[in-house]
Formats: C-alpha cells, structure tokens, sequence
C-alpha cells in the first residue's frame, strides 16, 4: 500500500472542499472496498478524507411520506430498520442477500452504491483494464466473460456492478442526495447515477469530483409484494450472476430491475407493462440489444427464468 495522507472531516461541506482541493484524494468511510483496492494499488489516492463523524448515519422520514437514509447508515441497519423492513421490503432483502454479517456491519449506503466492480481482469494490475488505465483495453472482451455483462457494455469495458442494494433502490426509484464542494446540492435519480461505459468506463457515476453522496432518498411506499431473488454460484459471499428485484401489484403490474447482468443496475421501465399480459415480450423488450459472449449467454435464459420464477412467487403471495 502507498503512503497517504489522512484528516477528518468537521461538516459535509468540508469533506468535499477538502477532496476537491487535494488531487488524488478520496472519501473513506467503512473501507470495505476502498482498503482492498489500496492493498492491490488499483487505487492509489494520496488523500484520505473521514467522513464517518459527520452525522448522517440515520434513518429518518421524509417529508413527502417517504424515508431519508443518511449516506453513513450501515447495510445491517438499514436491512434491519422495521420501516424499511415493513415498507420497502425488496430493499432489505437485497442487503441481506450481499456480503458477509461482518461487511454489512461496516458497509455504508454511499459506499455501497460507489463499490468498484468485481471484474477480475479490473483486479489483475497485469492485464489491460480500461476503468482502471484508461486507453490500455479491455482484456474481458475476448477473454473469461461468465460473470460478465451481456448487456449494456461497450467496445471498452464489459463488467458488471456488484451492488445487490443499488438494484433494489432502481426499482423503488431513489434519489440520491449530493453536496459539493462549492456549496451546490443535488438530488440525482438513481436511474441517472450510474453510468454506462461507452468510451469512457472509468467514468461511472453522475458525480462530479469533489461531490459527496450525502443520503438516498426512497418514494412514499408503494405497496405490493416485494422481493429478490439472488442466483449465484454459492449459498453466501458471492456476487450475483443474475439477480431480480421485483414489486408486484395485486394488477399484475410489475416493477423490475436486474443485477449482474450490465455495468449499472438494469431496469427498462416501457417493458414493464407487457409482464403482466406477456411475460414473453415483455422479456424480449428488457433484454433488446443484448451482446453476450459465448461463455455468459447463459445469463439471458437464467434471466428470464429468475424472472418468471420471482413474479409467479410475488402473485402467489398476493
């Protein structure tokens, strides 16, 4: 690991003042990503900024009926939130489904929707990575694809986010709250905040530098049966090759977004309505553009059946 220097921050403001005027320079919260990239010097930054003394570690209502989750709330906290819990239940599944207890009791909500991809050619500093060297390849394409995107990559970059939480807050359609360093605050629906590779794969959120996530807000509860449904190659600790986070309405409506399969949670909301009449099309119409690599064109029919599987559990339950 490389020398780094190392303050904490007093408000939100200065946290991002600070890593605006430091080049190089990196917020660090819980550490359950940042710190193993640093052993490996796939991040090298010369600046660390704490910004676990600033407050926004709680769970709060919001005022439009919806609820507010500070940017610092652990991942065990907030899966174990009776609100959450009773309201937005496909959330709290989703965390569960992640990581190991000892993770989750570390793991921020920020950190978990900024968490780097598990691409192994992005962790092998041997091979050409574009997230990780831009203009250097991509040594995926053409390589061991199975774990990775078959749809929504590019010519440059071809892996997946890891997150289970952020798949779930795609499909209650958070907003994600920011501060930057000038004082400027945003709200930036989740649908906007990751970002597709295309020429530029290191580029992967609606962040500008020095912008500092300050907490994720979730829409008034919306009812219905909500759940995950998470396949992958072991019980536990390990990232999904598909997963389903589903709401389902007593109509048959259906709100749906896929993790592990695209380099940001995958949601295609004009498909949704088909699922209810036609599960077929509308699976025609989510996955519309696919590109899967000869060892991951699995993915798509363990897709569609996860999602076949998952709404006929959720009109059981209803």
């Amino acid at each position: 690991m490389k020398a780094f220097s190392y303050e904490r921050a007093a408000t939100p403001e200065a946290a991002a003042a600070a890593v605006a005027q430091r080049p190089g320079a990196k917020f660090i919260a819980g550490g359950t990503n940042l710190l193993d990239l640093m052993k490996l010097q796939i991040e090298t930054p010369a600046h660390l900024v704490d910004v676990n003394a600033l407050g926004l570690d709680r769970i709060e209502p919001a005022a439009d009926g919806g609820l507010r989750i500070g940017a610092l709330v652990r991942n065990t906290d907030l899966a174990a939130d009776a609100r959450v819990r009773r309201d937005y239940g496909v959330l709290s599944r989703a965390l569960l489904a992640g990581a190991s207890g000892q993770l989750r009791n570390k793991a921020t909500t920020a950190g978990n929707l900024l968490q780097r991809t598990r691409c192994p050619y992005f962790y092998d500093t041997a091979q050409p990575c574009n997230k990780r060297q831009p203009g250097s390849g991509c040594s995926a394409i053409g390589g061991v694809a199975r774990q990775l995107a078959v749809i929504g990559g590019s010519q440059a970059c071809i892996a997946t986010h890891p997150s289970d939480m952020a798949v779930a807050m795609r499909a209650l359609d958070a907003t994600v709250e920011t501060v930057h360093a000038s004082g400027e605050r945003r709200r930036i629906p989740i649908a906007d905040f990751h970002r597709l590779p295309g020429s530029t794969p290191e580029v992967e959120t609606a962040l500008k530098p020095g912008e500092l996530i300050t907490g994720v807000t979730l829409p008034p509860p919306v009812g219905g049966v909500q759940l995950y449904r998470k396949v992958r190659d072991r019980a536990s600790y390990a990232f999904a090759l598909v997963s389903v986070a589903a709401i389902v309405q007593r109509d048959g409506r259906a709100r749906v977004a896929f993790g592990g399969l695209a380099p940001k949670p995958w949601r295609v909301e004009a498909a949704e309505p088909a699922l209810a009449t036609d599960l077929r099309a509308g699976t025609a119409s989510l996955f519309a553009g696919a590109r899967p690599a000869p060892d991951n064109a699995f993915k798509l029919t363990l897709a569609e059946r996860t999602l076949s599987a998952t709404l006929a559990d959720a009109k059981a339950r209803a």
